[in-house]
């Protein structure tokens, strides 16, 4: 069993920067693959980000040149770099890994861009 926690999200301006976190923990098989997704208000949720077991990355165009994805594998967590937010990017961010068959989630963070 993994457990997925989020953190890092808050209200930011536009034009701001923000570091998700995702911490895993229990039986994870290394390396693995996280994905780092987004649910705004009234949509579907998509793929932002992906880091894949070998360490490539992997981009929306609607983040490619301002958010970048990384990992420590000591400490079992993702990162996602938010920069040059905008209004758009307002959503709540769920991280997802895949483990031996399974896939995992995370409980999400709010990121709300607003002036």
């Amino acid at each position: 069993q993994v457990q997925l926690v989020e953190s890092g999200g808050g209200l930011v301006q536009p034009g701001g920067s923000l570091r998700l976190s995702c911490a895993a923990s229990g039986t994870i098989f290394k390396p693995y693959a996280t994905d780092w997704y987004r649910q705004a208000p009234g949509k579907q949720r998509e793929l932002v980000a992906t880091i894949t077991r070998g360490g490539s990355t992997i981009y929306a165009d609607s983040v490619k040149g301002r958010f970048t994805i990384s990992r420590d594998n000591a400490k079992n967590t993702v990162y996602l770099q938010m920069n040059s937010l905008k209004l758009e990017d307002t959503a709540v961010y769920y991280c997802k890994l895949n483990n031996l068959g399974a896939t995992y989630w995370g409980q999400g963070t709010q990121v709300t861009v607003s002036s």
